[in-house]
């Protein structure tokens, strides 16, 4: 970043020097162009009021005296005649009544006029003006061209342009080292609250960032808890395996007690078994879930396939299950839906009273398809409902353990609902059950249509 604004500073820097010089010696040769101009009409005047070239039949010898390389008299008469020139002789030369500076002095009096000669180093200025006889005397000089003086001046262009790039040098080291410095101090101090943004144009980007950097520290404290949590649900039911098993190769147990120890193990190994498969869904989640296909499915027909899976769990619990609705189409991952759909119908069967009921409704409000599980079980007190859907989390412990359940079926419902754009809510009381409805959106985050 240092070295590309120091780059840029220079690169602006210099152009900033060649325009103004550029620039300097246009305005430098306007001058000199004016001054020659200004010249001439003063060696015109001086002739005119020394009235030298009234008859020009009797100009007086000293006259041609004047004669230089830098200077040339010409006096024309009204018909454009030339009568006298003090380069050439008069009557070899053509008429001038065509020149342009000729024809403006026997109209306004006074002209003035610069044309580039052949050799495009050197240019000719002429002033003509009109004496009291009529005729029009015209003064004219050569001088450089623009690009003559320009090459004049050219060392001494380059030995300014030198210094002024080196000044510009020194100047743009400091002023990067100045405006850098604070941006360094604060990116080495970004966790500190205390560091205040030495740019207000940065003030977004300070908050961008010290936004990310909690949300990776809460990202790994949440990753440092799952983990914490997942060795403790899965030390559980091993222990359990592992000490029934270590009682039965003993030879500790009766063909009774072994069978129930039998009985214990495989209840276990099919709890450890769910909760690997959930840690693993959550995982894929976690991660972003791989060749997801988002197809237009019947969430009405899912719902009611995914009621009978679990009618016999449901007859287990004595708990009746129905489906209400119509045909309602979403754009969703079929495999992420019937695992949305399981886990909020397994919960309901799990945490219901013996007794109860599970109903689940697949409708259209508003133009959108709604999925809506409501049971009348145990419900959830205000103070967990913002919490059921963390991870591991359980209202009753010892009902979930008792009925196999991993804590992880509503994070995996919150994370399949997050990816779909959908809308989760809920609403519950004690004692009297609970409502958890899904809200699909027209459009899938990320998706464009």
């Amino acid at each position: 970043m240092k070295r590309k604004i120091h780059l840029e500073l220079l690169a602006t820097s210099a152009l900033a020097i060649v325009l103004t010089l550029l620039f300097a010696l246009y305005v430098f040769y306007g001058i000199f162009n004016e001054q020659v101009i200004n010249d001439l009409r003063e060696d015109a005047l001086t002739f005119k009021n020394l009235h030298l070239f009234d008859n020009v039949e009797e100009i007086h010898p000293d006259i041609y005296a004047l004669r230089t390389e830098s200077l040339r008299i010409t006096v024309v008469g009204e018909d454009g005649t030339v009568l006298f020139d003090s380069d050439a002789d008069s009557w070899e030369m053509e008429n001038h009544l065509d020149r342009p500076e000729i024809q403006e002095a026997f109209l306004d009096g006074e002209a003035s006029a610069s044309r580039e000669s052949e050799t495009m180093s050197k240019n000719l200025f002429y002033y003509a003006l009109r004496l009291d006889n009529g005729t029009v005397m015209r003064v004219s000089r050569v001088a450089d061209s623009f690009f003559a003086v320009s090459q004049n001046m050219l060392p001494s262009v380059a030995g300014v342009c030198a210094i002024l790039f080196l000044l510009c040098f020194t100047l743009s080291s400091y002023f990067t080292k100045s405006l850098v410095q604070p941006i360094e101090k604060m990116a080495e101090n970004l966790s500190e609250p205390g560091v205040e943004v030495p740019y207000k144009e940065l003030a977004p980007f300070m908050a961008k960032i010290r936004q990310q950097h909690e949300d990776i520290l809460n990202s790994a404290q949440m990753r440092q808890e799952f983990t914490a949590n997942v060795s403790h649900e899965l030390k559980t039911p091993l222990t359990a395996i592992s000490g029934y098993a270590e009682l039965i190769e003993h030879g500790m147990a009766s063909k009774e007690t072994a069978a129930r120890f039998a009985g214990e193990i495989h209840k276990n190994a099919a709890r450890l078994l769910s909760l690997i498969n959930d840690i693993i869904q959550l995982s894929q989640l976690d991660g972003g879930k791989k060749m997801v296909e988002y197809v237009d499915l019947d969430l009405y027909a899912l719902a009611q396939e995914c009621v009978d899976m679990l009618a016999l769990n449901a007859q287990k619990q004595n708990v009746t299950m129905r489906v209400l609705g119509q045909k309602s189409m979403v754009l969703a991952d079929k495999q992420l839906m019937e695992e949305l759909v399981y886990n909020l119908c397994d919960n309901a069967i799990r945490y219901n009273n013996r007794g109860g009921s599970v109903t689940v409704t697949v409708d259209q409000e508003n133009g959108h398809t709604f999925l809506l599980v409501q049971d009348t079980g145990i419900g959830i007190s205000r103070e967990n409902q913002e919490r059921v859907f963390e991870r591991f989390y359980r209202v009753d412990k010892s009902r979930s353990k008792a009925t196999g359940g991993t804590g992880l079926g509503l994070a995996i419902v919150k994370h399949i609902v997050s990816q779909h754009g959908a809308k989760l809510s809920l609403e519950s009381e004690e004692g009297k059950g609970t409502s958890i409805r899904v809200e699909f959106s027209d459009l899938i985050p990320g998706m464009t249509l």
